[in-house]
């Protein structure tokens, strides 16, 4: 149980480290679009191969996968605009500004984004199984982008350096309980259950991706986004096969 925690606290303790990047030195706006348009690209392969690719083969034909990728979607589009209207809309918004008083749309959006990912990182662990190191590389490179972005809105609104840091450690916790959760009440889930639970994620995170981060990625990156992204899936690809190969 320790290691989901430990796993899921790793993968978004890169929201600390975006944010402390961030602090100490100024990124440009395209850089940072074509970081996140790499982001994108890791987080569409662990969709595809984590998730998605997994869970059609769990389902046996059941329809749970494909009842789950739409009820994701669905659930994380209404949360997410809820959320939106409260003041977080623009959270990995390149070019934002974010007054303090906007702090706890901001947290829950960033933990809306961060659950369906830390969820799944619990769940690669059932059955004694290696974290999926797919999934754990695809949060940790997509979480850089969206913290540096973030934290740039929160200075230019007057946001002490101390409290973002302890803000972004604080949805670190929150992500790495929700790994934790993946992993201790779904010990015993059927594989329906799991694969509709891999496949509800796979929708959320592929709203996430269409409402957030690729419009901000080719906004500021310019064309060469779409080559960026591309670089993303295709090394995320390459540490899935890696981690499939059989050791000889």
């Amino acid at each position: 149980m320790l290691n989901a925690f430990l796993w899921g606290f790793l993968a978004t303790f890169s929201l600390a480290l975006g944010g402390l990047i961030a602090i100490l030195f100024k990124i440009g706006k395209r850089p940072l679009g074509l970081i996140m348009a790499f982001g994108a690209g890791v987080l569409l392969s662990a969709v595809a191969y984590e998730l998605i690719f997994k869970a059609v083969k769990g389902s046996a034909g059941s329809g749970a996968s494909l009842i789950g990728f739409f009820a994701g979607a669905i659930v994380f589009f209404l949360i997410d605009l809820l959320i939106s209207k409260m003041g977080a809309g623009g959270r990995k918004d390149i070019s934002g500004v974010h007054q303090e008083n906007v702090a706890m749309p901001i947290v829950l959006a960033t933990i809306l984004d961060g659950i369906p990912e830390t969820l799944c990182i619990g769940m690669s662990l059932l059955g004694g199984a290696e974290v999926g190191l797919g999934m754990l590389v695809a949060v940790f490179i997509s979480n850089l982008p969206e913290a540096i972005a973030g934290t740039a809105g929160m200075k230019s609104g007057g946001w002490k350096s101390r409290k973002i840091l302890l803000l972004w450690m604080l949805i670190s916790v929150v992500c790495a309980f929700a790994s934790l959760a993946g992993f201790s009440l779904l010990g015993n889930a059927s594989p329906t259950t799991v694969s509709f639970i891999q496949t509800f994620a796979a929708g959320a995170i592929l709203v996430m991706l269409s409402n957030t981060m690729i419009p901000e990625a080719y906004e500021h990156g310019g064309k060469l986004a779409g080559i960026f992204t591309v670089l993303g899936f295709a090394v995320a690809v390459s540490i899935a096969v890696l981690e499939s190969a059989p050791v000889h």
